[in-house]
């Protein structure tokens, strides 16, 4: 089955749509497809290997979501329970209403409480001051530094809309991560390891770039009218707080574990981490009529604006996001599936009994050569069955 695969993701690094590509593909049996193509960064002439190590960012949601599912599980935390009851900052949010002539922010409380579920659905009302250009403003003149900082005054950002009333992506998932760490006691990073890596056996996934990891980084890169050029990009890990919404390393082998288990319904290798029911859960539309819009940015050097699913709506889970039809040639309908900002992929296919990531390192995301990559895999994959 590998052949056309092979091809496609070969043929995309010969065409210079990335310096170096890793991916891997199961069903409920185990892996049906792995490929390593071209090398680990513009400048790093290393083979790309299965086990070369990947910025994950925003592949980070699924995994924090999980573990906050898995304190509701076990009734330490509430779905629908206001999160200022754990965290009292959170109802000292206010909502962002624009600015006075002077550049002041102008804001006012919001209407209801934020819940867990509003977070992890990025229904909060909370955004990104790297993509909403408001956001950014509010966070300059408070003199509040950004989430990428990964301190505790980046946690104080405006909501722009009141709790459940849209859908914007934002820091939800960082508060959901630091929520974990209240509830626990423990750095995210540490109840993940215990909850999840070390059952699940992902060794080579951590916030902190341990030093038998450092070897197989990948280099970050971007695309310019210059070409692809080597970039300086990490966030700290040493912080206030471990970043839930994007601050992970991992690899392709390890984090196909990760959605291998959500495919299994909460399990894989004999071993469980989620009850079958939270997993189901997980996997459903928890947002109501609320859409998915096309995804917007204010900063095309970090992501470009883009159409997720175009021609259809699409929903949220706790924590994916949803196409409610087939996409031609690939994944079905109620598929789960998310990405991180520097082009890493994956998908869920229960209906179809697959899931597949694509790793790659890459700014910005939705990138069109690496957007044309993933469709690609994804149709091939499909076509091989």
């Amino acid at each position: 089955m590998s052949k056309n695969i092979d091809q496609h993701l070969s043929q995309a690094v010969a065409n210079g749509a990335v310096p170096g590509i890793v991916a891997l593909a199961a069903d409920a049996k185990g892996i049906i497809y792995r490929g390593a193509f071209g090398q680990r960064g513009p400048t790093d002439s290393a083979p790309m290997t299965e086990n070369t190590v990947f910025r994950i960012a925003s592949m980070t949601k699924a995994i924090t979501s999980a573990a906050a599912m898995k304190l509701v599980e076990q009734g330490r935390l509430g779905l629908d329970q206001p999160m200022k009851e754990i965290a009292p900052e959170l109802g000292e949010a206010v909502v962002l209403t624009g600015f006075d002539a002077a550049g002041k922010p102008q804001t006012r409380a919001p209407k209801r409480d934020i819940t867990l579920r509003h977070l992890i659905t990025h229904t909060s009302g909370f955004s990104y001051d790297l993509f909403n250009k408001d956001v950014g403003s509010y966070m300059e003149y408070h003199q509040l530094p950004s989430i990428a900082t990964c301190r505790y005054g980046s946690l104080r950002a405006p909501l722009v809309f009141d709790p459940g009333e849209r859908w914007e992506y934002g820091i939800g998932i960082d508060w959901a991560g630091r929520i974990v760490e209240i509830v626990t006691g423990m750095k995210l990073g540490e109840y993940l390891d215990q909850s999840f890596f070390q059952p699940l056996e992902m060794g080579d996934t951590s916030f902190v770039l341990r030093d038998d990891m450092k070897p197989r980084l990948v280099q970050a890169a971007a695309r310019t009218p210059d070409g692809v050029t080597v970039l300086d990009f990490e966030f700290p890990s040493d912080g206030d707080f471990h970043m839930g919404g994007g601050g992970l390393y991992s690899t392709g082998p390890d984090y196909l574990k990760f959605t291998r288990m959500i495919l299994g319904g909460g399990a894989v290798g004999g071993a469980r981490v989620l009850k079958e029911e939270t997993v189901k859960l997980m996997g459903q539309n928890a947002i109501g009529d609320i859409v998915v819009p096309p995804f917007v940015s204010d900063n095309p050097a970090m992501a470009l604006s883009a159409d997720l699913f175009p021609g259809q709506i699409a929903r949220w889970g706790l924590s994916f996001v949803i196409n409610t039809e087939a996409l031609p040639g690939g994944r079905a309908a109620n598929s789960l599936a998310w990405a991180g900002v520097h082009n890493t992929f994956y998908w869920i296919d229960p209906t179809s009994g697959l899931t597949a990531v694509l790793m790659m390192q890459l700014l910005p995301a939705n990138d069109p050569q690496v957007l044309g990559t993933l469709v690609g895999y994804e149709q091939a994959l499909y076509a091989s069955r």
